[in-house]
């Protein structure tokens, strides 16, 4: 007999071996970093945000 297992299941690492889960979401989070983006949705243009004021 065998077991089905998603191939995106998270796997390898066990106590303290490393970067923990090979597939899982902290893999991701090793090559992500946090940004702000700011998106203008209204249709009036937004003033320069580096001119002084």
């Amino acid at each position: 007999t065998y077991r089905v297992i998603s191939p995106i299941a998270e796997f390898g690492g066990s106590r303290q071996s490393g970067y923990g889960r090979e597939a899982g979401m902290q893999a991701v989070y090793d090559y992500t970093r946090p940004k702000t983006v700011w998106v203008n949705l209204s249709d009036t243009p937004i003033a320069n945000p580096f001119e002084p004021r």
